[in-house]
Protein backbone atom coordinates (compact mmCIF):
# COMPACT_ATOMS: atom_id res chain seq x y z
CA UNK A 1 0.00 0.00 0.00
CA UNK A 2 2.78 2.47 0.72
CA UNK A 3 3.99 2.23 -2.88
CA UNK A 4 0.54 3.13 -4.24
CA UNK A 5 0.32 6.02 -1.82
CA UNK A 6 3.66 7.28 -3.11
CA UNK A 7 2.01 7.71 -6.49
CA UNK A 8 -0.89 9.69 -5.09
CA UNK A 9 -0.83 13.46 -5.36
CA UNK A 10 -4.51 14.31 -4.93
CA UNK A 11 -6.04 11.23 -3.34
CA UNK A 12 -5.62 8.77 -0.49
CA UNK A 13 -5.33 5.06 -1.20
CA UNK A 14 -8.00 3.37 0.90
CA UNK A 15 -7.07 -0.13 2.12
CA UNK A 16 -10.64 -1.40 1.70
CA UNK A 17 -10.77 -0.21 -1.93
CA UNK A 18 -7.35 -1.78 -2.57
CA UNK A 19 -8.56 -5.11 -1.15
CA UNK A 20 -11.54 -5.04 -3.53
CA UNK A 21 -9.55 -3.91 -6.58
CA UNK A 22 -6.63 -6.35 -6.38
CA UNK A 23 -8.58 -9.59 -6.99
CA UNK A 24 -10.52 -7.89 -9.81
CA UNK A 25 -7.28 -6.75 -11.46
CA UNK A 26 -5.69 -10.18 -11.12
CA UNK A 27 -8.76 -11.87 -12.65
CA UNK A 28 -9.01 -9.44 -15.59
CA UNK A 29 -7.22 -10.81 -18.68
CA UNK A 30 -6.89 -7.29 -20.08
CA UNK A 31 -4.86 -6.13 -17.07
CA UNK A 32 -1.16 -6.38 -16.31
CA UNK A 33 0.47 -6.13 -12.90
CA UNK A 34 4.17 -6.65 -12.22
CA UNK A 35 5.90 -6.10 -8.90
CA UNK A 36 9.63 -5.46 -8.45
CA UNK A 37 11.00 -6.88 -5.23
CA UNK A 38 14.20 -6.49 -3.22
CA UNK A 39 15.70 -9.45 -1.42
CA UNK A 40 17.30 -8.25 1.80
CA UNK A 41 20.19 -10.60 2.60
CA UNK A 42 19.77 -9.74 6.29
CA UNK A 43 16.26 -11.23 6.32
CA UNK A 44 16.60 -14.69 4.81
CA UNK A 45 13.83 -15.54 2.39
CA UNK A 46 12.00 -12.24 2.79
CA UNK A 47 11.35 -9.97 -0.15
CA UNK A 48 10.18 -6.38 -0.07
CA UNK A 49 8.11 -4.81 -2.87
CA UNK A 50 10.01 -1.78 -4.18
CA UNK A 51 8.02 -0.96 -7.30
CA UNK A 52 5.11 -1.97 -9.47
CA UNK A 53 3.40 -1.27 -12.77
CA UNK A 54 -0.30 -1.63 -13.47
CA UNK A 55 -1.81 -1.32 -16.91
CA UNK A 56 -4.56 -2.46 -19.20
CA UNK A 57 -5.29 -2.85 -22.87
CA UNK A 58 -8.47 -1.92 -24.71
CA UNK A 59 -9.63 -1.49 -28.28
CA UNK A 60 -9.81 1.94 -29.86
CA UNK A 61 -10.76 3.27 -33.26
CA UNK A 62 -7.98 5.85 -33.52
CA UNK A 63 -5.16 3.33 -33.09
CA UNK A 64 -6.74 0.78 -35.43
CA UNK A 65 -6.53 -1.77 -32.66
CA UNK A 66 -5.58 -2.08 -29.04
CA UNK A 67 -3.98 0.59 -26.90
CA UNK A 68 -2.09 -0.46 -23.78
CA UNK A 69 -2.44 2.10 -21.00
CA UNK A 70 -0.03 2.39 -18.08
CA UNK A 71 -2.36 3.32 -15.25
CA UNK A 72 0.19 3.30 -12.43
CA UNK A 73 3.93 2.88 -12.11
CA UNK A 74 5.95 3.70 -9.05
CA UNK A 75 9.36 2.83 -7.63
CA UNK A 76 10.16 3.45 -3.98
CA UNK A 77 12.38 6.53 -3.61
CA UNK A 78 15.23 4.52 -2.10
CA UNK A 79 15.39 2.28 -5.17
CA UNK A 80 15.08 4.90 -7.93
CA UNK A 81 17.81 5.40 -10.54
CA UNK A 82 18.71 1.71 -10.46
CA UNK A 83 16.90 0.70 -13.65
CA UNK A 84 13.82 -0.71 -11.93
CA UNK A 85 11.40 1.69 -13.62
CA UNK A 86 12.95 0.92 -16.99
CA UNK A 87 12.60 -2.82 -16.40
CA UNK A 88 8.98 -2.40 -15.34
CA UNK A 89 8.23 -0.37 -18.48
CA UNK A 90 10.03 -2.90 -20.68
CA UNK A 91 8.03 -5.73 -19.14
CA UNK A 92 4.79 -3.85 -19.80
CA UNK A 93 5.80 -3.06 -23.38
CA UNK A 94 6.61 -6.74 -24.01
CA UNK A 95 3.22 -7.76 -22.60
CA UNK A 96 1.48 -5.08 -24.68
CA UNK A 97 3.21 -6.27 -27.85
CA UNK A 98 2.07 -9.81 -27.02
CA UNK A 99 -1.50 -8.48 -26.77
CA UNK A 100 -1.07 -6.94 -30.25
CA UNK A 101 -1.32 -3.40 -28.89
CA UNK A 102 -0.48 -0.71 -31.43
CA UNK A 103 0.37 2.00 -28.88
CA UNK A 104 1.50 2.22 -25.26
CA UNK A 105 0.15 5.36 -23.61
CA UNK A 106 0.35 6.92 -20.16
CA UNK A 107 0.04 10.20 -18.35
CA UNK A 108 2.76 11.64 -16.17
CA UNK A 109 3.12 14.74 -14.11
CA UNK A 110 6.48 14.10 -12.51
CA UNK A 111 8.56 11.83 -14.75
CA UNK A 112 8.29 13.15 -18.32
CA UNK A 113 12.09 13.09 -18.91
CA UNK A 114 12.17 9.43 -17.82
CA UNK A 115 9.53 8.45 -20.39
CA UNK A 116 11.11 10.58 -23.12
CA UNK A 117 14.39 8.73 -22.53
CA UNK A 118 12.47 5.50 -23.20
CA UNK A 119 11.21 6.84 -26.53
CA UNK A 120 7.84 8.26 -25.51
CA UNK A 121 6.61 11.56 -26.91
CA UNK A 122 3.99 14.01 -25.73
CA UNK A 123 0.75 13.47 -27.58
CA UNK A 124 -2.18 14.78 -25.56
CA UNK A 125 -3.27 16.30 -22.27
CA UNK A 126 -4.84 14.19 -19.56
CA UNK A 127 -8.08 15.49 -18.06
CA UNK A 128 -10.22 14.01 -15.32
CA UNK A 129 -13.46 14.51 -13.43
CA UNK A 130 -14.22 12.91 -10.07
CA UNK A 131 -17.59 11.16 -9.85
Amino acid sequence: MTLAQGLATTFVVEPQAFDIALPEILADSSSYLAVAVHNDDNRAGEVEPVGYILGFHHFTFYANGRVAWVAEIVVHETFRRRGIGTLLMQSFEAWAAGQDAKIVALSSRRAVPFYEALGYEESARYLRKFL
